[in-house]
């Protein structure tokens, strides 16, 4: 998951939490795929609503929304929401 992150959006800041303990037991969780959390901070997501910038992680991790991933929490900013300024 960092890596397909990593790969499409150059993140200056990323956080991965797993999640998927927490929710043992639950109907999504016995089938394998996880609960996690994203933090992202991207220039990427400059000038997108919140909704595109779902859609953009959603697209960088493909596939492993459908084999590993059954729940995702996403917090997706650009530098400047996040207060780390603007990339050199």
């Amino acid at each position: 998951m960092r890596a397909a992150l990593e790969a499409a959006l150059a993140p200056r800041a990323l956080e991965v939490e797993d999640d998927s303990a927490r929710h043992a037991g639950h109907a999504g969780a016995r089938d394998g795929r996880g609960h996690f959390n994203v933090d992202i901070v991207s220039e990427a997501f400059a000038g997108l609503a919140p909704i595109a910038r779902h859609r953009a992680v959603y697209a960088a991790l493909g596939a492993l929304m459908e084999t590993d991933i059954h729940a995702l929490a996403i917090r997706a900013r650009t530098p400047g929401e996040a207060g780390t300024g603007t990339p050199p």
